[in-house]
């Protein structure tokens, strides 16, 4: 019996050993934003799941998503109601309904720390910036979680953490948990996504 219980605990100690030669955080993290930096354009679908602690259901939107290297983003819900926010270099569109709102990013703090952080988390480039963030990341349940303290203090007046979800195989970021304070949380899952594609110049535009 002490013979087959330590050759059980070799074996489960081999194995770990094994496992933690394997996942080398560094060459993942290079890997992820180098995925990161080569993307030229990104199109995909969007769930967003909103949680509030005080409410007994979640809220669900879905909508399509437009990216393109270095500062365009598209983020446009569609049910269960209309809004477009658009970031083109330094201008910001926000749409809904028959009302439109053009804002100047370097005009304002808190938008410019808000913009940033919707374009680079969506594509992971968030991983290089070790200003704004600390972060930590893991493999599990065949994908990379990375999950990232903010250090900039604006980013912590809004968020405790944010937890990003990565493709072992693509490398892509395919969903993003931001994490609130007061437990309130938002998780937003991306869908049918496509890379590298020509995205005509109208989706990006911030003109009304």
């Amino acid at each position: 019996m002490i013979r087959q219980i330590l050759i059980f605990s070799l074996t489960v100690l081999s194995s770990l050993t094994a496992l933690a030669q394997t996942f080398d955080e560094q060459a993942v993290r290079s890997s992820l934003i180098a995925a990161a930096q080569n993307m030229k354009t990104l199109e995909c679908d969007f769930v967003q799941t909103k949680h509030i602690e005080m409410l007994s259901e979640d809220m669900t939107s879905e909508g399509k998503m437009f990216y393109r290297q270095p500062s365009g983003l598209r983020w446009e819900y569609r049910t269960p109601y209309s809004y477009t926010f658009v970031l083109n270099a330094s201008k910001v569109l926000i749409r809904k309904g028959e009302r439109s709102d053009i804002i100047d990013v370097a005009q304002s703090k808190i938008f410019r720390e808000i913009a940033k952080m919707m374009m680079n988390s969506v594509v992971g480039k968030c991983l290089s910036d070790d200003k704004d963030f600390s972060t930590a990341i893991k493999e599990a349940n065949g994908e990379y979680i990375v999950e990232m303290l903010p250090k900039n203090k604006t980013v912590k007046m809004m968020f405790s953490k944010m937890i990003l979800h990565f493709s072992k195989s693509s490398h892509l970021v395919k969903t993003v948990e931001l994490v609130e304070k007061n437990g309130d949380k938002t998780v937003i899952s991306l869908k049918n996504i496509k890379t590298d594609l020509e995205i005509d110049e109208v989706v990006f535009s911030t003109n009304n």
